[in-house]
């Protein structure tokens, strides 16, 4: 079933999210080369693409996963987590409907 992983930033939290970023991203990776990441990615701070030293306020990712518990594990186990990036994380099951 896939997943929603929705986090939120702590204030000020670029320079952690960049020192973490290698971390993060590689374990993106690797759910994408199971076939398991359906779209992950930041919420600018700004309306734009590249918010520059504005940031992020957080992060959206949806993915495959065998149950609730294993997502909330996997997302519990993000290297943001221990680098103070995310103040919060929800995850909840999510439903596919389009496109």
């Amino acid at each position: 079933m896939l997943y929603a992983v929705i986090s939120e930033d702590t204030e000020n939290s670029l320079k952690k999210r960049l020192a973490a970023r290698p971390a993060h991203v590689a374990r993106l990776e690797a759910l994408k080369e199971q076939g398991r990441l359906i779209i992950a990615g930041p919420h600018p701070a700004i309306d734009t693409e590249n918010p520059g030293d504005a940031g992020f306020t957080g992060s959206l990712i949806i993915a495959e996963f065998n149950s609730l518990n294993d997502a909330k594990t996997w997302a519990d186990e993000d290297p943001y987590i221990a680098a103070g990036v995310y103040a919060h994380v929800t995850v909840k099951p999510f439903k596919h409907v389009l496109p």
